[in-house]
């Protein structure tokens, strides 16, 4: 096998393993959100104390933005990227063998942490992309920053124009 073949092989099997790591995270939160219900009476949440289930995951999450890139500048990428899958992993299994709510609503918060470790993104300090970038991995970090499943399209057309009920809204 050639290098430039080796290196390809290499570049699919980074870019599956990506793929599967966001597959998992978006089918984690489909289903804690489908099962907020059940978890709720399972684990004797009140009606307050509910929402954390998903507020302690989206906070660390977004809190972490930072901290992630920097850490990814200065560790690699790799090396943080892989760090975020095992404890998000871990922090899964916490959160399954959870026996209260103070036990589920940390461990959410932790799979949180590892989502923003394993989707380290560059801070400022980070040198320009290269180039020669394979364009699937491209295609998938696109993807990955789109807007959620569900949500409306963003066209260019419809959001510049005041006329339209898909534009600012600022219009009647």
């Amino acid at each position: 096998m050639t290098d430039v073949a080796a290196a390809r092989d290499k570049r699919w099997i980074a870019l599956i393993l990506l793929c599967s790591a966001q597959f998992v995270v978006v089918l984690d939160a489909s289903i804690v959100n489908v099962a907020l219900p059940t978890i709720g009476e399972a684990l004797k949440f009140t009606e307050s104390s509910l929402p954390w289930v998903v507020n302690a995951y989206v906070l660390t999450f977004g809190g972490f933005l930072l901290l992630g890139g920097r850490l990814a500048d200065l560790l690699g990428r790799r090396r943080v990227f892989m760090f975020g899958l095992v404890l998000f992993a871990l922090a899964s299994l916490a959160g399954g063998l959870a026996g209260n709510s103070g036990q589920l609503i940390a461990a959410r918060a932790v799979q949180g942490l590892g989502r923003r470790s394993s989707r380290p993104l560059p801070s400022r300090s980070s040198p320009p992309p290269s180039r020669t970038a394979p364009s699937a991995t491209k295609r998938w970090a696109s993807g990955a920053r789109s807007p959620a499943p569900g949500a409306p399209p963003a066209s260019s057309s419809a959001a510049s124009s005041p006329n339209t009920s898909a534009g600012n809204g600022c219009s009647g």
